[in-house]
């Protein structure tokens, strides 16, 4: 299950290795049977070490998500960024909620008025409108359902 969860910043000092691996893998990663291999080769070191500096890495927040970025809509389904305003009391106890729902593929919480984000992703437009909505209704919370209009490719990357 997906947990909210507050990104806050603090100074984490990184290794040569960690900051190798961060920079080479931003962008792409081996399609093989064995891409840690491929990796650890790449930089002399073992397909276990590679594995447990990510794990490492996602563990102290350096990296928030590790895995493929998929264009939905070319696999036939849809999805949306959705906002709840939250009373700051109940947080933890509609957190639990709405990410009891599978279609809720990650949550965070924000210093926002409308301080619980979510991305919802389901098969149709209809079938992600039909989860916002009942979600809105069981949490008792004002919602924003916030579909893509336009996509952009940013083609962002953090050197570390």
């Amino acid at each position: 299950m997906c947990s909210s969860r507050t990104l806050q910043q603090q100074k984490i000092e990184l290794s040569d290795f960690e900051k190798k691996l961060i920079n080479l893998y931003q962008g792409g990663f081996p399609l093989t049977s064995e891409p840690f291999q491929v990796i650890a080769e790449e930089l002399n070191s073992t397909s276990l070490e590679v594995q447990q500096t990510l794990e490492k890495l996602l563990a102290n927040g350096v990296l928030t998500r590790f895995g493929p970025l998929y264009n939905i809509e070319k696999i036939d389904g849809a999805f949306s960024l959705c906002a709840l305003k939250v009373p700051t009391e109940r947080f933890d106890e509609i957190a639990v909620l709405v990410n009891s729902y599978p279609e809720v593929a990650h949550n965070y919480q924000r210093d926002h008025e409308w301080n619980m984000w979510f991305v919802l992703a389901d098969e149709t437009e209809q079938a992600v409108i039909n989860a916002f909505n009942q979600i809105s209704k069981e949490t008792g919370c004002p919602g924003l359902n916030l579909p893509k209009q336009t996509e952009f490719f940013v083609g962002l990357r953090f050197e570390a």
